[in-house]
C-alpha cells in the first residue's frame, strides 16, 4: 500500500510563497491583473487542499493509469504553450531566402524576450501548431476570444541589420486549397486580373486617381474569379496576425528612415547600408563541365542552386563564389550578374511605380506617432498600413482621399513598421514584394543555431557540425 505523504506546514508555506512571488512578478511583467483570480487556487494547492486536484490517484488501476498519462500530457502542453508564448520557441529555416547567412535546415532558438513577447491575440490554440492541425487539416485555434495587440516590455528593440522572425504580413488572406496556400493571395488576384484584361490601357497614361481605380479593378476581377471557382481554389480564408506563417529575414530599414535601392545597394537616408558578408545575387553562369562536389561544398552551392542553373541558367552566388568561379577558366565559360527586371510583382501592387528588386523607392518607413502627407501619388504605398494593419476605411472619391468617410491630407501612424529583406537578394520574397512589416507581426529574435542538417545529404554526414551553437548575431 502506498504511504501517504505527511503535510508539513512550514514546507508547504515556503513553496506557496515562492510560487506566489514568481507568479506576481510574471503578472507585473505582462500587466494582466486578471491573473489574480488564480491565486486562491494556488493557495488551495499548497495550503488548504480543499479541492482534490489529483483525485484519480485514489481510483482503481485502469482509471489511475489513464489519468496519470492525461495529467502528464496536459501539464506538458500547458508548459509548452506558456514557454512558447512568452519566452522562446523553435524555428526551422524552410527556404534559401537568407542563404548563405542562414541555411535551409538550420534550427533556430528564437527569443521572444529580446523584443518583448506579444500577449496572444488568439489565446485558445493548440500548442506546437501555428494555424493548422496535422492529419485532420483543420484550424488549430479558436477565433474567439480575440484580444487586441499588446506587447510586453522586452530587453530591447529591433536594431538595423538584426535577423528577425515575424508573421508574414500578406498572409492575412489566402485560398484554402492546399496547392494554393503557399501562394501570395494578392499577387494571385492581380495576376488573374491581368490575364482577364490583356488589352487594358497603359496605366501610365491615366491620372493618379484613375490609375488607383484601375489597379483596384484589376484586383477585384481576379478576386471574383477566385471566389467563383471554389472547386479549384477552395474558399477564401483569413488568419489573425499571430496565426500567420512565420518568416525570417534581415531588418534593413527602421521606422522613420527613408529607404532606396539603387543598383541592388540599399541606401538609408541617402547613406549606403553595409551589405551582409554572405549576401547573394543571381548570376548567369555557363559551365564547360560539371562543378566538382568538393568545390560546391566549399562555395556553399546546393542541389537547389544547381536546379536553378539547369532550368533557367543562373546560380545564386556570394561575392567570394563569383571570384572563385571566374578564376576557374577550366570549369566556367562566363559569370554575369542577372539584371533582369520585373516591375509587376513589386509592392505596391496597386500602384505600379516601375520599381524593381534592384532599383526601388525611395520610400519612407512609417513610424509610430509621425505624420505623412497623403497624395494620390503615394497613397498606394501606404494604403495597406492605413487600411489593413491599422483598421481604417480608406477610399478614393472624386480625386480625394477619404479615411473613415472624412477627407484626409495627412495621416498619423499608430504603429512602427520595418523593412525586411533576405540575404539571398534575388531569391527572396520580402518587403519589396509585400511591403512593410508592422510591429504587431514581430515574433522574436533568433539567438543561436541549435541544430543544422543539410537537405542534400542524409544520415550522420548531413549534420553541419560547424554550425551547431553558432550565435546568430555573429552572422553579419
Amino acid at each position: 500500500m502506498e504511504k501517504k505523504k505527511e503535510f508539513n506546514p512550514k514546507v508547504q508555506w515556503a513553496k506557496f510563497i515562492c510560487v506566489l512571488i514568481l507568479y506576481l512578478l510574471f503578472l507585473y511583467w505582462v500587466k494582466s491583473w486578471w491573473g489574480l483570480l488564480v491565486i486562491p487556487f494556488i493557495y488551495d494547492i499548497y495550503i488548504t487542499k480543499k479541492i482534490k486536484w489529483q483525485w484519480w490517484k485514489e481510483a482503481e488501476k485502469p482509471v489511475k493509469f489513464v489519468m496519470s498519462w492525461v495529467d502528464a500530457l496536459v501539464f506538458a502542453l500547458v508548459a509548452v504553450y506558456f514557454i512558447n508564448q512568452f519566452f522562446f520557441q523553435n524555428y526551422v529555416i524552410p527556404s534559401s531566402s537568407l542563404e548563405k547567412s542562414l541555411l535551409t535546415g538550420d534550427y533556430l532558438f528564437v527569443s521572444k524576450v529580446s523584443y518583448g513577447p506579444r500577449i496572444p491575440q488568439t489565446p485558445l490554440t493548440m500548442p506546437l501548431t501555428q494555424h493548422t492541425l496535422p492529419v485532420v487539416e483543420c484550424k488549430s485555434y479558436l477565433d474567439w476570444p480575440h484580444w487586441d495587440y499588446r506587447r510586453v516590455k522586452g530587453l530591447g528593440n529591433i536594431q538595423l541589420n538584426d535577423i528577425v522572425v515575424f508573421n508574414y504580413p500578406a498572409g492575412d488572406t489566402l485560398c484554402s486549397a492546399p496547392q494554393y496556400q503557399a501562394f501570395d493571395y494578392y499577387q494571385m488576384c492581380y495576376g488573374i486580373g491581368y490575364q482577364l484584361y490583356p488589352n487594358c490601357p497603359n496605366p501610365d497614361s491615366l491620372s493618379a486617381d484613375l490609375r488607383f481605380k484601375y489597379f483596384n479593378a484589376i484586383y477585384e476581377a481576379g478576386r471574383q474569379t477566385i471566389r467563383q471557382n471554389q472547386m479549384e481554389y477552395g474558399e477564401i480564408i483569413t488568419r489573425p496576425a499571430d496565426r500567420r506563417e512565420n518568416y525570417v529575414k534581415r531588418c534593413v530599414g527602421l521606422p522613420g528612415q527613408t529607404l532606396q535601392i539603387k543598383n541592388h545597394i540599399i541606401y538609408l537616408d541617402g547613406k549606403a547600408n553595409k551589405e551582409p558578408e554572405n549576401v547573394q545575387y543571381t548570376y548567369y553562369v555557363k559551365l564547360k563541365q560539371s562543378l566538382p562536389e568538393e568545390l560546391m561544398e566549399e562555395l556553399g552551392i546546393s542541389m537547389e542552386d544547381l536546379t536553378s542553373l539547369n532550368t533557367v541558367g543562373y546560380l545564386p552566388l556570394t561575392k567570394r563564389a563569383v571570384e572563385v568561379l571566374q578564376s576557374r577558366k577550366d570549369l566556367v565559360e562566363f559569370v554575369k550578374l542577372n539584371t533582369d527586371a520585373n516591375d509587376l510583382e513589386i509592392y505596391p501592387l496597386n500602384g505600379n511605380k516601375h520599381w524593381t528588386r534592384d532599383n526601388y523607392g525611395p520610400v519612407w518607413i512609417p513610424k509610430k506617432g509621425e505624420k505623412i502627407a497623403l497624395t494620390l501619388d503615394n497613397i498606394a504605398v501606404y494604403e495597406r498600413p492605413i487600411k489593413v494593419y491599422e483598421g481604417n476605411d480608406l477610399e478614393i472619391k472624386d480625386g480625394k482621399i477619404l479615411i473613415n468617410g472624412q477627407e484626409a491630407k495627412e495621416y498619423t501612424f499608430k504603429m512602427d513598421y520595418y523593412w525586411m529583406m533576405g540575404d539571398n537578394r534575388h531569391n527572396s520574397a520580402d518587403s519589396r514584394y509585400w511591403g512593410f512589416v508592422p510591429e504587431d507581426h514581430i515574433v522574436g529574435k533568433p539567438i543561436f543555431i541549435w541544430w543544422s542538417s543539410d537537405p542534400d545529404r542524409h544520415g550522420f554526414s548531413g549534420i553541419r557540425w560547424s554550425r551547431l551553437g553558432r550565435i546568430v548575431d555573429n552572422i553579419k
